[in-house]
C-alpha cells in the first residue's frame, strides 16, 4: 500500500465526528473526504467451559473453511443456536461419525427423523465443558458427567458486527442490527460506505476484498463527481469575475 502512496498509521479510531473528523485512541485527529468502514464482525460463543481456549483449533465454526481437516473423524455439533441442526446436517458431509448436542435447544420430531436418517447420533443434555488433555480436544461431557468422546467439535456463533463507527455517524441498520447498504457498499449517510464483515455476515475473504474493491471504485467516483463540480463552479465565477462590464445607460 504504501509503494502506491498510501499511509499505514498504527492506531485504533475512537469516532468520527461531525465533518469526518476521525479522532484516534492516541488523540490524534485526521481529517477526511469519505469514509470507507471494514472493521468486521465479532462471533459470539456459548459461555462453557473450554469453548474459548479452544476456538479455532479443534473447536470450528464453518464446515467450508474447517470441513476437510478433520474429515473422517468422530465430530460433535454444539447446540444452543437456531441453526445447530441445519449445521450438523453440512458437516454430515466431512464424516459418518457426527453427534449433535441439542444443549438448550428443544428438537422437533421433525429434525430428530431428518438427523436420524443421516445417521447423525443425538445426545440430549446440557453441556458442562469441552474436555481438553495434553492440549487436545478428548470430548464433550454432560452435566451428569457423561463424556462422549469427539477429536472435533463445531459450533455457530453469533454474528455481531463490529459497527459503532457506523451507527455512531447514523447509518441505518436492519431489524438485525447490520447496516444498511447497497451493492458497492454506499450507506444511506452521505460519504459513509461499508465493506466485509462490517455489514456482510456471510463475507469470506476473498468476498470481503471483492466488497472493498467494489466500494473503493464507487467511492473513488464519487470523490471525481465532486471534484469536477467544485472545479466547475470556480471556472464559472472566475470566469464571470473576468467578463467585462457592460456600459451603463443614461437618459
Amino acid at each position: 500500500m504504501s509503494g502506491y502512496g498510501g499511509r499505514l498509521i498504527d492506531d485504533t479510531v475512537v469516532a468520527i465526528e461531525p465533518g469526518f473528523q476521525v479522532r484516534l485512541a492516541s488523540g490524534a485527529h485526521l481529517r477526511t473526504r469519505r469514509i470507507l468502514v471494514a472493521t468486521g464482525l465479532r462471533d459470539e460463543l456459548p459461555d462453557l467451559p473450554g469453548v474459548r481456549e479452544r476456538w479455532g483449533r479443534d473447536l470450528l465454526h464453518c464446515p467450508y473453511c474447517h470441513g476437510y481437516e478433520v474429515r473422517d473423524q468422530p465430530l460433535g455439533v454444539l447446540g444452543g443456536a437456531p441453526e445447530a441442526v441445519q449445521h450438523a446436517l453440512l458437516i454430515r458431509q466431512w464424516s459418518p461419525d457426527v453427534t449433535l448436542f441439542p444443549h438448550t435447544n428443544a428438537l422437533t420430531p421433525e429434525q430428530r427423523e431428518h438427523l436420524t436418517a443421516l445417521g447423525i447420533r443425538i445426545v440430549d443434555g446440557t453441556i458442562a465443558r469441552l474436555v481438553v488433555d495434553n492440549d487436545q480436544l478428548q470430548g464433550v461431557e454432560l452435566d451428569g458427567g457423561t463424556v462422549v468422546p469427539r477429536s472435533a467439535v463445531f459450533v455457530r456463533p453469533r454474528f455481531v458486527p463490529n459497527a459503532d463507527l457506523l451507527t455512531g455517524l447514523r447509518c441505518e441498520v436492519d431489524v438485525h442490527g447490520w447496516v444498511v447498504h447497497d451493492p458497492v457498499g454506499r450507506t444511506g449517510v452521505a460519504g459513509v460506505w461499508v465493506a466485509g464483515n462490517a455489514a456482510d455476515s456471510r463475507a469470506q475473504v476473498i468476498s470481503a476484498a471483492g466488497e472493498g474493491s467494489a466500494a473503493a471504485i464507487a467511492l473513488n467516483s464519487d470523490l471525481v463527481d465532486e471534484d469536477v463540480e467544485r472545479a466547475l463552479t470556480d471556472h464559472r465565477a472566475g470566469h464571470a469575475a473576468s467578463a467585462p462590464a457592460l456600459p451603463t445607460s443614461s437618459f
